[in-house]
């Protein structure tokens, strides 16, 4: 079993593609990576960005694909509208069943995307992509609709649903997510932890989605189970960030 992810870098280890890479390992998943920019940043601020040129990503992404025979993948922090045109066209050569985390901003406030980003998301790569994991926040963006209630989440998420699933992810909505897949709309009832070690919690719940269907479950039973392993990594987690090894009884300090 393996998993592709697709993002940027994190040097702290907290978010990213490094998070995504525990996810899969934690889970039983192979996991390769495609970096899609490099960041100066740890929990508390993002200093600078330094993206990585598009054909780099499609190189790297080919040559992935040439040696591993990737069905799921993810794509997290892309940062750019020429990013992602090039990481669309490859989901579409290579047919891969992706999980598309649409990072913006980062927790503690910095930018993490450019000019056209989701303008360009909802024309190229939403369409072609198997569900979608907004916050509130982001999900604002990619429907146009202010979010203050999960009734305000349930109009963004049919709005988005145009283009593909999509899931709220809650932690916003007082612990709530709404799913919506194939045109049906769910609630998932959840409770907010009081933690501070949420930093890469997005990245992991996408990683661990993929990392699920991976393993063989239907799309919602995925979302499920990374919603509770996401949970559980806040719980046991450490330095403002997640512990994806928790149900290994693995505590690094």
């Amino acid at each position: 079993m393996l998993a592709l992810s697709i993002a940027g870098f994190d040097p702290s280890g907290g978010a990213g593609i490094l998070a995504d890479i525990k996810t899969f390992s934690a889970l039983g998943v192979y996991g390769a990576g495609v970096i899609t920019a490099l960041t100066a940043q740890n929990v508390g601020r993002v200093s600078g960005i330094m993206p990585v040129p598009p054909g780099f990503v499609e190189e790297q992404l080919d040559l992935v694909m040439e040696d591993l025979p990737v069905v799921h993948a993810k794509t997290g922090m892309l940062y750019s509208a020429e990013i992602v045109e090039a990481v669309a066209e490859k989901v579409r050569e290579y047919g891969l069943r992706v999980i598309v985390d649409p990072v913006m901003v980062a927790a503690s406030g910095g930018e993490l995307s450019e000019g056209n980003f989701v303008r360009a998301l909802r024309r190229h790569l939403l369409p072609e992509a198997l569900i979608v994991t907004p916050n509130v926040a982001e999900a604002e963006r990619l429907s146009d609709i202010p979010i203050g209630t999960v009734d305000d989440a349930i109009r963004a998420a049919r709005v988005i649903g145009e283009l593909c699933d999509v899931i709220i992810t809650g932690g916003h909505l007082g612990g709530r997510s709404v799913i919506l897949i194939d045109g049906d709309v769910e609630v998932l009832e959840g409770k907010l932890l009081d933690s501070r070690n949420t930093h890469g919690s997005g990245c992991s719940f996408s990683a661990a989605t993929a990392a699920y269907l991976e393993r063989g479950l239907d799309l919602g039973e995925a979302l499920r189970m990374a919603d509770d392993f996401v949970r559980e990594a806040i719980r046991h987690g450490h330095h403002g960030t997640l512990n994806q090894f928790w149900m290994h009884g693995r505590y690094p300090e």
